[in-house]
Formats: C-alpha cells, structure tokens, sequence
C-alpha cells in the first residue's frame, strides 16, 4: 500500500468514527412557564372603528398597501368623527 491510499484509508476512517460524534448533542433546555409568555406576542384589543374598517377594505377586496392605505385613512376619517366611507359592492 502506498502512502497516499494510507492516508485516504485513515481520513475516511475518521470520517466515520467522527460523525456519530458530532450528531449526539445536548436536548435544549426547557423553557420556564415565564419565558415562554414572555415570547408569546401581546395582542391589543381592536377599537370597533378598526374592525369595521377591516370589513369594508374585506368587502372592497383590498391587500397589501391598498388595503393598508385605506384602512389608515378610514380610522383617521372616524377619529375626526366624520363617518368612514361607506363600502362598495362590487
């Protein structure tokens, strides 16, 4: 046997007895009943301008910026106190 098949005879090798090695890592640590509120997303209650203005952008089929667009300007409309702009039916 040449030295360089030696050597390609002990790197596989190696490689072998190597990779159970590598795959026997440590099980994460479990997260405490704290943390995991922590990460959860706190939700804010929606005004009832907020919803109906969700129903008519759902109802005008609106997504993406339109949709965002419109439902900013709805709440702005209803805050001032003029009444939002009435959904068209398509």
């Amino acid at each position: 046997m040449t030295f360089t098949s030696r050597l390609a005879v002990v790197a596989l090798a190696s490689l072998l007895a190597a990779g159970p090695a590598f795959a026997q890592t440590a099980a994460p640590a479990a997260k405490t009943d704290t943390a995991a509120t922590a990460d959860k997303k706190v939700t804010k209650e929606r005004s009832a301008e907020s919803l109906e203005c969700s129903k008519q952008a759902d109802a005008k089929g609106l997504k993406g910026k339109e949709r965002k667009k419109f439902r900013r300007d709805c709440k702005k409309e209803a805050k001032a106190g003029n009444p939002a702009p009435a959904a068209d039916k398509k």
